[in-house]
């Protein structure tokens, strides 16, 4: 992996005011940890990094940075970007942690997980792309990062999932992530489904549905018949006076 060239001074003056006026100075405050050495305060150039973070967003990047003490070289070695703190409102970078490496011994590092293609369960049946593993957990060499990992999901079905132990990792990087986690998964459609009867229900409501007119007609004619004998009372005893 290509390591990328950045010139950093020390920062001798700490505390939160400090840091402030850092940032005033269009630098970031930043601190590499690792190695045998403490950990050592520098501040970063923030027009030279920020260039940097937006041509190579979400990539794993190794940096060889040149400390810098009032203009004079007093150290450089490979480093990897541990953290990244960003305003809330602004989301500009505030702050950098670097992680001191060595190039010959292996590290545990996120690499990013990018999908490749039209799942046909998406494209023929409606259906709706879960992702729900975007970064993994790898363990290589510093120079064998790959700059992401590529999940092709053109041939996933509905309710088709790759897992991690289907993920094609180069050659010197392995993983401790379960080999059963699903990474990528083509979910059901959202549209809601017309309950279809079953046959036996189909069966019983058709006969029901007699016994129900039959009762219903049977309580009509008896109301009707109910009515007419009131009618038909008064008229008799009109008959019975004459």
């Amino acid at each position: 992996m290509e390591q990328i060239n950045l010139d950093v001074q020390l920062r001798k003056d700490l505390g939160s005011a400090r840091a402030r006026k850092v940032r005033r100075a269009n630098l970031i405050p930043a601190v590499i940890y690792g190695g045998s050495a403490k950990p050592t305060m520098i501040q970063a150039d923030r027009k030279i990094y920020d260039r940097i973070y937006r041509q190579h967003a979400g990539e794993s990047l190794i940096y060889h940075l040149n400390v810098l003490d009032d203009g004079k070289k007093v150290a450089d070695f490979p480093a990897i970007v541990k953290d990244v703190q960003l305003h809330p409102v602004t989301e500009e970078v505030i702050h950098l942690d670097f992680n001191r490496i060595s190039l010959d011994k292996e590290i545990e590092i996120k690499v990013k997980i990018i999908t490749k293609g039209e799942a046909i369960g998406i494209k023929r049946d409606g259906g709706t792309l879960d992702h729900t593993m975007w970064e993994l957990d790898v363990i290589c060499l510093p120079t064998g990062i790959p700059h992401h990992i590529e999940v092709d999901i053109t041939n996933l079905g509905i309710h088709d999932a790759i897992h991690v132990k289907d993920l094609n990792l180069p050659a010197g990087v392995r993983t401790k992530h379960d080999p059963e986690s699903v990474v990528v998964m083509v979910a059901g459609s959202m549209r809601e489904e017309v309950a279809t009867p079953v046959e036996g229900e189909a069966a019983t409501t058709a006969a029901a549905e007699p016994e129900v007119l039959k009762e219903k007609k049977k309580e009509e004619g008896e109301a009707g018949a109910s009515a007419k004998k009131t009618e038909a009372a008064p008229v008799a005893k009109k008959e019975e006076k004459k």
